[in-house]
């Protein structure tokens, strides 16, 4: 086998589809049953947050309205066809357990028992590796239920009674707006998170964010290499696309907390920084909006001004520091908190202090062993569908042009 690619989601499919462009010989390993197994274990109301104009694989077109927003199912679908329509090489059900060198390149253990070897093997394992949830965890309650968001569903999947909610990026404001739009009193523990409006000036925050290069920033762009790591700013796609906002949180009583920081006898020890939280995501949009303005005054003059409500309702909630759960009528706790690299399917010593892979973009220090489908693996767009290609069709150039493939 010339080349094994580790994963079938989206950046997998991408490399597939360059690769068989070129009849280079590869097959894709897919430890789920079907396509778009991370999306598929998203919760019901689960819906992309860029639009389908920026989200699309190459050589296939979003279906849908290109300004829309592709649920669940419609995402799911979209994969399956995408394998289907170029006949990419994909083993489903193939649950790999190492990858180590071999004498002709790699050799690829498989669950079963049986092993594959292959000149080339390329990681595109996804973003959504191994949920994380903090250790305080296991000292709630034993009768509150706590789920990760990723095994999150709908509001009647949890029991009755008041929910918390740690995290406040897109998961957490999205599934929180869900919650407490149900009729569910939430409470809500935050961190910084950057905002941005659903749209601005006539167009989606996608499209700026393209247009003023916040996409294609490279990691020696950023202020420190853990900046890498933040999480995507608050908005969401859901119902045609809105705005999330803290403070119309607060407005709708959602209680906002700072930092869980502890448990400790049936109560929440949180950081006295939810002000502090608030003002730098304010802040954070205030910058974006700004950066937007000079981008359409030196390249898009004319396009009508708009003012964004500055809401402010969430300063006036007092700053807790700690909050007893059975008081609260707190019944479940959803972790918002995101997911954890893990690499350790490598054999090699192939990532840094942070788990991140060590690539020049995705290219290794390792002949024939690469890394795609993260963000900042070359540019922040590495890890979303419709920025993968960019990265699929290089790295597709690279195997061949290095491997004589």
């Amino acid at each position: 086998m010339k080349t094994i690619i580790v994963g079938g989601g989206q950046a997998g499919l991408a490399l597939s589809y360059f690769l068989t462009k070129q009849a280079h010989e590869h097959v894709v390993l897919e430890r789920a049953a079907q396509a778009g197994s991370a999306w598929r274990d998203r919760w019901d109301s689960f819906t992309f947050v860029t639009p389908n104009n920026m989200t699309e694989l190459p050589g296939l077109k979003s279906p849908g309205d290109p300004d829309g927003y592709l649920a669940r199912d419609e995402i799911v679908a979209y994969f399956e066809q995408y394998a289907r329509t170029f006949d990419l090489p994909v083993r489903y059900n193939v649950r790999m357990t190492a990858v180590e060198p071999a004498a002709a390149g790699y050799r690829v253990h498989v669950a079963d028992g049986t092993t594959l070897e292959a000149e080339n093997v390329v990681i595109a394992t996804g973003l959504f590796q191994r949920p994380k949830i903090p250790v305080c965890g296991a000292k709630l309650p034993d009768d509150i239920v706590q789920l990760h968001s990723m095994h999150y569903r709908n509001p009647e999947n949890l029991p009755s009674g008041a929910v918390l909610v740690v995290g406040s990026g897109q998961s957490g404001c999205q599934i929180a707006e869900e919650l407490y739009q149900s009729g569910r009193q939430v409470y809500l523990a935050v961190s910084v998170m950057a905002r941005v409006p659903r749209r601005y000036r006539g167009y989606d925050a996608f499209y700026w964010a393209d247009k003023i290069g916040m996409l294609d920033r490279t990691p020696d762009k950023l202020p420190s290499p853990k900046a890498k790591f933040a999480g995507n700013p608050q908005v969401s796609g859901a119902h045609g696309g809105h705005n999330l906002n803290l403070h119309q949180f607060a407005r709708d009583g959602v209680t906002l907390l700072g930092h869980v920081q502890d448990v400790r006898d049936g109560k929440l020890i949180l950081a006295p920084d939810l002000r502090d939280s608030l003002t730098k995501t304010d802040q954070l949009e205030a910058q974006f909006l700004k950066a937007v303005d000079n981008y359409i005054e030196a390249h898009q003059p004319g396009l009508p001004t708009e003012d964004v409500p500055q809401l402010r309702d969430a300063y006036d909630q007092p700053e807790m520091l700690a909050l007893d759960l059975q008081a609260a009528g707190i019944h479940s706790v959803v972790w918002a908190t995101g997911f954890a690299f893990d690499y350790n399917l490598v054999k090699l010593p192939v990532t840094d202090d942070d788990g991140f892979p060590i690539t020049q973009r995705g290219v290794t220090a390792y002949p024939g062993l690469y890394f795609i489908g993260m963000p900042y693996l070359f540019k922040q767009k590495s890890g979303l569908v419709g920025g993968v290609g960019e990265d699929a069709e290089y790295l597709a150039a690279h195997i061949i042009a290095s491997r004589a493939g």
